[in-house]
Formats: structure tokens, C-alpha cells, sequence
């Protein structure tokens, strides 16, 4: 956080000095008035340049309200922490609240007190590019911080226009289904259906049936006529998650419903028609899968009319940190002052590689949430990196938008990215190979391998045990020293 000036209204001398010095110790500048008249004074002087105001609402022979109100008066954006002793009403909070003041309780912590700033300024920050100024974020929850998601969302105005099928290419967790959501929230069908099948969820025969519905007596315990996801998306958007993962027989009926809109439950002879949007999401390489007859060629061709690949959280690193602010305000307990994010959990949460990525952090977060000790989460990462690396020698494609085979904007890769599999298993393979050389070098002193490898003893032990690897019979051993020889 980068030098503030900031006002207090504060009348206890002790609490002034407090504030100053740990203020003045992160290096902003405070400035204090005793009581409400001097609000409009100091705000005045300052003239746009105050950052934020912290005011106590139990001033004795002031209404607490009103110092708010005052401070709205003077500026509209500025942001306000209320200091909340017992003595404050409830009616007195919400009505300060309203006023768009946050709330710290008293007695507070000095780690209490930056976290609170820290917060309420960046809720005062634009974290999201969204259509209606008035909205905090967009519906889906599409975040477009970085360059390449602008390019994707400006592309997704112009895909959102048609009724051409989707595939949205990308690892696990980097948000293909929040892209497809907004597909659907910008298209004429926003106040249709949205509903998203994972195809590898089921087995086929399960699949077949939540897809297409059946009819009573179609198979043992099917008791009613029941409609599939098509009939439930009708008028709207279906999503077909991972559908690398379907099996080849169901692509068949599947093409079907693409090119003539139709099908049949299991057990009918009835046709079914619909008016449904497809979009599939896979991370899998689907050309890969053709060539390896996993997947239709003639079914990727129908649904590959717009591709678009969105980068891993690894290659979109300028929007880690504005997520997991996001997140700690979608999953703090309401009344209790969030956790603030250090600069060494900032450094710690931007330099970890994220294999998991979004949905990653999001659970880092939320344990963040339980346990509000940024040495544990900063230790966890560290952890994580030290078994799992994900390497890479530069960007792995920009999304470039050219004309498919219908005319339509598709995001085309520069070159396939390594399996998120594939990166875990080269690294855990030249990890374990690394630790058992320094170990053959040092005739298997422990304390001598984690010092060639210069990582911590403790953590040398945790991969070896992790890696499972054990001396052979073949193995020099560490030399012991005998009491004669000492």
C-alpha cells in the first residue's frame, strides 16, 4: 500500500497516538480533528488529496450519525471506517453503514487496523470491467483485469450474438464455466435456461439418460416419463463440460442433436425437437483425442465453429491478487472483519504457480478465512511448490481471434500447452532423481544432501518419505564417529 493521507476524528489522545504511530510506522500521514466542526476544515484543506477517514462514532456530545453524514457531505467517495464500541446502537451502525461507512470493533489490534484500511480501500477500488457502472461485478463474475481476458470478453459480445456452437479450451479451474455464463447473460437468450451437464461425471448409459430423458419401463427403475437436460436447456444454453471425456457412442447421438435439433428419449419412438444453444468445455487436447479415435472427427468439426482457450491463472498473474480480495469479501462471515493480505502473503500468492488455478485459490482463501495467520498460507504454498512445479519458458500462445469455418471470431491457440498432468509427472520425476544424486554424493547424509540441494533439512526428510525413496543394499552410508574416535 502505497503513502496515504488520511484523517482521524478521534477525542482520546491515547487512541490519536496509537493510530498515528501505527500509521505512521506503514509510512502515511495522519491528520487529526478533535470534533465535527473541524471535519469540513481539514477536508477542505486538503483539497482531494485525503484517502480515507476513520471516525469514532461514540464521541461524547456528538451524534455519531451525523459525523458520518458530515463526512459524506464534504466528499462522496471517500472512504470511512467507523470504530464500533459496545456503547454504539445497532440502528446507529446500519444507518452508518447505509452511509457507506465499514465497521471496525473496539478494542482493535494494530494487524485489525491495517487490515481494515486495507480493505476498505480496495472496496473503493473498480476490480472488474463491468457493463453497468452501477454493479459492483457482472453477474457471472467474468474478471477482465487482464489484457487477454479484455480481448476474450470484447469477443464475447460479438459470439454472444449468434447461436453457433462454443468449445472452451483450458485446465481445470480457470473459469470455463464463468466464460460460458456470460455467453449466455450477454445473448438474447439471457432469460432462458442455463444448464450445465459434466459428462464425465456419469457413466455413458447414465449420461445417455440425463441428456436425452426416457420413457417409463426404459430400463429397470425408470418409473415415469422423464426429459433429459436438452428438453430443461430448451429455448436457452446447454453446457457440456469436459466433453473430451464422453464416450464415442454418445458423440453420435450427440451430432445428431447438433445438425437436426432433434432426438429421441430412451425407449420412444417419439421425436423430441429443441431450440438449444450448445457449448462444450474440455482441458483436453481434443486433436490429440481424434488422432487416438477417443473423439468424433465429424462431431469436432460441428461444435469447433468458435474456440476460445483461456489462459491458466499462471499467465493472467496481474489479476491473482483482485480475485482473492473478491473471494474473501464473497466468503467472509458477515460481522467479522475480514483478514488482511500482507505484502508477504501478496508476494507469496502472485509467485505461487497454481495448478489448481482458480478454483485453487478460491480454496486458499477460504481456509485463509478459518485460520487468518498469513504464515500458514504463506507455508502451505511453499509446500505445495516444493512438490509440484509447473515450469514454462514463456507465454504458451496469445489468443489470436481469426474467421472459422462459419465466419465467426475464433480464438485460436499458438501451440498446444503441456497437460497439467504431464508438468506434475516430469516434475516429480526429476525432483526425486535431483534428491537421490545429492544423496549419493553425500554417502546419504541427510544434513550434507539438503545442503547441496539447498532446501531445509526438515523438508529434505518430507520428500523423501513423499518420494518414497530408501537407501539399497548397494548404497554407501554415512560414515558414523565411535567413541574411539572421538
Amino acid at each position: 500500500m502505497s503513502a496515504k493521507t488520511m484523517l482521524l476524528v478521534e477525542d482520546q489522545l491515547e487512541i490519536c497516538n496509537y493510530v498515528e504511530l501505527a500509521l505512521r510506522f506503514e509510512g502515511h500521514d495522519l491528520v487529526v480533528a478533535r470534533d465535527a466542526g473541524d471535519i469540513g476544515r481539514v477536508m477542505r484543506n486538503l483539497n482531494g488529496k485525503l484517502s480515507l477517514v476513520l471516525v469514532d462514532l461514540a464521541l461524547p456530545g456528538l451524534d455519531g450519525l451525523e459525523t458520518v453524514r458530515e463526512i459524506r457531505r464534504n466528499s462522496a467517495t471517500v472512504p470511512i471506517i467507523a470504530f464500533s464500541g459496545g456503547e454504539t446502537t445497532a440502528a446507529t451502525q446500519e444507518a452508518a453503514r447505509k452511509a457507506g461507512a465499514a465497521f471496525l470493533p473496539k478494542p482493535f489490534t494494530h494487524e485489525q487496523l491495517l487490515g481494515a484500511i486495507h480493505n476498505a480501500m480496495h472496496a473503493h477500488t473498480p476490480l472488474l470491467q463491468v457493463e453497468d457502472p452501477g454493479t459492483a461485478e457482472p453477474a457471472s463474475g467474468l474478471f477482465c483485469i487482464n489484457e487477454r481476458m479484455r480481448r476474450i470478453r470484447d469477443a464475447l459480445k460479438q459470439i454472444a450474438l449468434s447461436d453457433v456452437p462454443v468449445v472452451l479450451r483450458g485446465e481445470s479451474g480457470v473459469g470455463k464455466e464463468v466464460v460460458a455464463r456470460e455467453i449466455h447473460l450477454l445473448s438474447a437468450r439471457r432469460n432462458k435456461p442455463f444448464v450445465k451437464i459434466n459428462c464425465v461425471a456419469l457413466p455413458s448409459e447414465l449420461l445417455e439418460s440425463e441428456l436425452f430423458g426416457y420413457e417409463r419401463g426404459a430400463f429397470t427403475g425408470a418409473l415415469k416419463n422423464t426429459p433429459g437436460k436438452f428438453e430443461a436447456a430448451d429455448g436457452g444454453v446447454i453446457l457440456l463440460d469436459e466433453i473430451g471425456d464422453m464416450d464415442v457412442k454418445l458423440q453420435a447421438k450427440l451430432l445428431h442433436v447438433l445438425q437436426d435439433n432433434e432426438f429421441q428419449r430412451l425407449g420412444s419412438r417419439e421425436t423430441v425437437r429443441v431450440d438449444v444453444r450448445v457449448l462444450a468445455a474440455t482441458h483436453c487436447n481434443l486433436e490429440q483425442a481424434i488422432a487416438e479415435r477417443r473423439f468424433r472427427e465429424d462431431l469436432y468439426y460441428r461444435l469447433n465453429v468458435v474456440t476460445i482457450r483461456i489462459p491458466p491463472l499462471r499467465e493472467r498473474r496481474d489479476e491473482i491478487i483482485p480475485l482473492a480480495r473478491y473471494f474473501i469479501r464473497r466468503h467472509a462471515v458477515p460481522g467479522v472483519p475480514p483478514p488482511y493480505i500482507t505484502p508477504a502473503l501478496e508476494r507469496a500468492l502472485i509467485a505461487h504457480m497454481w495448478p489448481g488455478n482458480i478454483r485453487e485459490l478460491e480454496n486458499v482463501i477460504r481456509r485463509y478465512l478459518v485460520f487468518p495467520d498469513p504464515k500458514l498460507i504463506i507455508a502451505e504454498l511453499e509446500e505445495q511448490a516444493g512438490a509440484i512445479t509447473v515450469e514454462q519458458d514463456g507465454p504458451l500462445g496469445e489468443p489470436v481471434y481469426v474467421a472459422g469455418p462459419a465466419g465467426q471470431a475464433v480464438c485460436s491457440d499458438a501451440g498446444r500447452a503441456p497437460s497439467l498432468d504431464e508438468f506434475r509427472n516430469a516434475q516429480r520425476r526429476q525432483e526425486r532423481q535431483a534428491i537421490i544424486d545429492a544423496l549419493n554424493e553425500a554417502q546419504w547424509n541427510r544434513v550434507r544432501a539438503a545442503a547441496l540441494l539447498n532446501i531445509d533439512y526438515r523438508k529434505l526428510l518430507y520428500k523423501i518419505r513423499r518420494h518414497g525413496i530408501a537407501p539399497t543394499r548397494a548404497t554407501p552410508q554415512p560414515k558414523r564417529r565411535t567413541a574411539a574416535a572421538s
